[in-house]
């Protein structure tokens, strides 16, 4: 398919619209945390892709940001959603009357070949190139406009995670107005309270890659016990599902996968509410963080056990195990994956110094 060719189904355009998380005023779409989490794992059961959550991940909390008539306009209807890949330090946004001045190149823009709008983050200079100072810090925004007004790199070609089109994209001295360039979790601009919003996109964005894991993770060690009950083993005269040792591992990690993702749904649900209620704090974060850490983990785990138990069937492109097992590998190098998150979760619980992120 052509990079430049956007691709909606508008079959799904509801469930679209309600995890794009769209408050009461622009569509009355929002739904609990915790229900978008399931349709994540839903999607990730049925197709073994991650499409779902990297379809919306980009717009995911925008429309708290931006005024109403700019994101009545960009996120109104239904099958109408946003991309955009991930920050460094190379763009330029140059502050100019009524908005900015936006030049750079940026990667991943997973869903962008189904999007109409893209975004970019950067940093923000004065034309003298000093840093552009707002709320008492150094200005980081995120840039929004439409996808035909940037230029599409076709180069997502990667080992898993293929559905997801998270090619690279560039704009050269673009004018980006005012209204289309929120600043990301920053308190000041919010403009939308509920509690999706008080929680911000890290740790939606952590519960939802941990959500696709976990279902990866799940049609994986299902396509192994349907394997095991009818295959024989090379080096036994019985069925794979005669023998002690498969019979332990499939329920071991069935337990291991059940219980990471109960973990999950706790602490989100957990999470939720306390941001419903105006006490989410530190510990409460860290728990969730903790959750979607250890899930992403537990979940590889038990897909690279799934793909190893199933011999050279695993390698077979007609078998349920190859495409998977590559989504599965690529989603957890995800940033959201890495053990230095569980690191500073410990660091909090025994109380000594440390440096908190990705909160």
């Amino acid at each position: 398919m052509h990079p430049d060719t956007p691709v909606y189904n508008d079959g799904v355009a509801g469930v679209v619209k309600a995890l794009k998380q769209i408050p009461a005023g622009l569509g009355k779409q929002s739904i609990a945390s915790i229900d978008k989490r399931f349709y994540v794992l839903l999607f990730a059961l049925r197709f073994g892709k991650v499409m779902s959550y990297q379809r919306l991940k980009g717009s995911n909390g925008l429309h708290r940001l931006l005024k109403f008539a700019a994101a009545l306009a960009t996120f109104g209807s239904a099958g109408v959603g946003l991309a955009w890949g991930a920050r460094h330090g190379a763009s330029k946004a140059i502050r100019v009357e009524g908005g900015y001045r936006l030049s750079g190149t940026w990667s991943f823009a997973s869903g962008g070949r189904h999007s109409t709008w893209m975004g970019a983050h950067s940093a923000v200079q004065n034309p003298d190139g000093t840093p552009h100072m707002r709320h008492g810090r150094a200005d980081d925004r995120s840039f929004v406009f439409r996808r035909s007004e940037a230029k599409i790199v076709d180069d997502w070609f990667v080992l898993g995670l293929r559905g997801t089109g998270s090619d690279t994209y560039t704009v050269e001295d673009l004018f980006i107005p005012d209204a289309m360039a929120p600043a990301r979790d920053v308190l000041q601009e919010r403009r939308e309270t509920g509690p999706i919003y008080t929680i911000g996109s890290t740790l939606l964005y952590a519960s939802g890659f941990c959500s696709v894991t976990i279902g990866l993770a799940r049609r994986l060690l299902e396509a192994y016990v349907e394997l095991a009950r009818g295959k024989y083993s090379r080096a036994s005269i019985n069925s794979m599902a005669a023998n002690n040792a498969i019979q332990r591992e499939i329920a071991l990690l069935d337990a291991r996968l059940s219980a990471a993702r109960a973990f999950l749904h706790a602490e989100v649900r957990a999470t939720y509410d306390a941001a419903a209620n105006g006490t989410l704090d530190v510990d409460r974060r860290m728990r969730l963080r903790l959750a979607t850490t250890h899930g992403m983990n537990e979940a590889s785990d038990v897909s690279i056990a799934a793909y190893r138990a199933a011999g050279t069937t695993a390698i077979l492109d007609s078998a349920p195990f190859e495409r998977r097992f590559r989504d599965a590998m690529s989603a957890s190098q995800h940033l959201q994956a890495m053990l230095g998150h569980v690191e500073m979760v410990g660091r909090h619980i025994l109380g000594v110094e440390n440096k908190l992120q990705n909160l």
